[in-house]
């Protein structure tokens, strides 16, 4: 029998891949939960590497970004634009479809 992989370490993995990293924050945007949108950045940013050096990157203290995408965090639009560019994205805003009403 085939062992399965670990979730987190499996998750961390295909998030390396930037199609990947850009639909799994998107789903989890299109959710609408603030918090769960923070915990997927940081899952993103923990499949970068060491946090420390993409705090680095972004020229953020280490403990700033373990904040900020922690489940208690609230940062500021700012904090997250930068944060998202420093990992190689963006946000971009889209009109929602039109929703069909039936009659």
């Amino acid at each position: 029998m085939k062992a399965a992989r670990d979730y987190k370490a499996g998750l961390l993995e295909d998030l390396k891949d930037p199609r990947e990293a850009e639909a799994y924050l998107n789903a989890a945007l299109e959710d609408g939960d603030s918090k769960a949108f923070l915990i997927a950045l940081r899952d993103v940013a923990e499949a970068q590497g060491n946090m420390a050096a993409l705090a680095k990157k972004c020229r953020v203290h280490r403990t700033s970004l373990y904040k900020m995408t922690s489940k208690q965090g609230n940062p500021s639009l700012d904090s997250v634009m930068k944060f998202i560019q420093c990992i190689g994205l963006h946000l971009k805003i889209a009109k929602m479809p039109s929703r069909i009403t039936p009659r």
